[in-house]
């Protein structure tokens, strides 16, 4: 049989993780068998701990945490080489402060119900979204995204939520850090460049590179987005006065953002942002770097575990 590995950070969920591991693991015990198992201490050690547990043949990956423990164990996987990583399933128990990713890739919140789909090793192949882009220390750095990359207010919001309490559940905790970065950023001007056609200089609030369709805990920023299209889907969110911003906020969770008069759309294979401001990243809920970024498609990149 194929080895088994799961990867679980205890912190994810505002520690919530550890706690249910025990359930979790007697779980696995009786649905999968025999696994090896890596609990994370801090960023970085889902990445090593996914590639460390491929090259050592595990051919079943499950990570337990929040969409940034699992970009961590994409990123770890995306390391190998494609006729390696191609016999690799990816699984996901999520449980963490935003979980956005299973909005768009029919994956339970339930652990039960995500273990039995682990289970039945039904798969789906998924795009991934890759970026260039600068680490805070000017560094040039790349890195693979599952769900959503984001630049502009995104990057605020990412920022201020990593350092904060998640007591109060994720609607809270990313409106809470939503509404406090719009009163204390304002605007940044950007040039996008997308696949060659598209060029603009824009005042803008955020920008969205989509491969799934929600992030922010909730928030339906690209209705249109597909994992399996080989597309990214764009959405530029432009000079909105700030009544402007307060009486368009539902249209960010109700599915109708396209009715916001100042949004623009389009969909890509890659994408190009430069700014003379700093303008921060947000990658899978994750802040690791700031502007100028390249993001291109990764069609097909994954096998996922998914309805």
């Amino acid at each position: 049989m194929s080895k088994t590995a799961f990867i679980v950070n205890p912190h994810a969920g505002n520690d919530s993780t550890g706690s249910i591991w025990p359930f979790v693991e007697a779980l696995a015990k009786d649905r999968l068998g025999p696994f090896e198992a890596y609990m994370t201490k801090g960023p970085g050690d889902a990445v090593i701990f996914a590639k460390k547990a491929v090259s050592e043949k595990a051919r079943l990956l499950v990570c337990v945490g929040g969409d940034g423990t699992l970009n961590e164990v994409v990123n770890g996987i995306m390391m190998h080489e494609k006729s390696i990583r191609s016999d690799v399933m990816l699984g996901f128990i999520p449980n963490g402060t935003g979980c956005d990713f299973v909005r768009t890739v029919s994956i339970p919140q339930d652990i039960e119900q995500a273990m039995d789909l682990i289970a039945s090793g039904h798969t789906r192949s998924i795009d991934l979204g890759v970026l260039f882009f600068k680490s805070h220390k000017g560094r040039d750095r790349c890195r693979y995204f599952h769900n959503i990359t984001s630049f502009g207010l995104g990057g605020e919001v990412a920022q201020r939520v990593n350092r904060a309490t998640k007591a109060l559940g994720p609607f809270v905790s990313f409106m809470w850090a939503t509404l406090i970065s719009i009163f204390l950023y304002g605007t940044k001007s950007i040039r996008i460049l997308i696949d060659g056609s598209f060029e603009k200089e824009v005042s803008v609030w955020n920008v969205v590179v989509a491969n799934g369709q929600y992030h922010g805990g909730g928030m339906w920023v690209a209705p249109d987005a597909s994992v399996c299209d080989g597309l990214l889907h764009v959405t530029i969110i432009g000079d909105l006065t700030i009544p402007e911003v307060f009486l368009n906020l539902s249209k960010l969770y109700n599915g109708r953002i396209y009715d916001i008069g100042k949004v623009i759309t389009q969909t890509c294979k890659k994408m190009a942002a430069i700014s003379d401001d700093q303008v921060l990243l947000e990658v899978d809920g994750e802040q690791p770097g700031m502007l100028p970024v390249v993001v291109k498609t990764v069609p097909g990149a994954l096998e996922i575990i998914a309805k």
